[in-house]
């Protein structure tokens, strides 16, 4: 089988060492979705040693606080399916009242249409995702 993360970044590079990445996925809606992902191919997360499930956790945790930092999201969903792509990897997702799906999952079928210009300025906030990661992790990893 062929995996998306094992071939593409998944995203525009935030962060990352050899162990994982920090993406920003290309998501028209939702402006400041970041995904982290393991390299390595492994498809459940309990697959992973215990030093290796933490070094992910680390990663949605500053990832997230990344995010809010940032973007001030209503709310910040934390998701790793794998259903699709059966590769380690977590979905960091700021969430506003007013986006295009909420309170539902943003896999659920639209609630609102939401401006261009709202999510164009969102998309500006979320260039700043990456320097305001960069502190987290070093916190982080400390």
């Amino acid at each position: 089988m062929e995996c998306v993360f094992c071939r593409e970044e998944g995203g525009v590079v935030l962060w990352q060492d050899d162990a994982l990445r920090v993406v920003l996925a290309d998501e028209h809606d939702y402006p400041g979705f970041c995904r982290v992902i393991w390299n390595a191919h492994v498809a459940e997360f309990s697959d992973l040693q215990q030093g290796e499930r933490d070094r992910v956790m680390q990663a949605v945790y500053a990832a997230e606080r990344a995010v809010r930092r940032v973007l001030a999201p209503d709310k910040v969903n934390l998701a790793s399916l794998g259903n699709q792509v059966p590769h380690v990897h977590w979905h960091v997702i700021p969430r506003f009242t007013n986006d295009a799906h909420f309170p539902l999952p943003i896999w659920a079928p639209r609630q609102r249409s939401v401006s261009e210009a709202l999510l164009a300025q969102r998309r500006a906030q979320a260039t700043l995702i990456a320097e305001a990661l960069r502190h987290e992790m070093a916190q982080a990893l400390g």
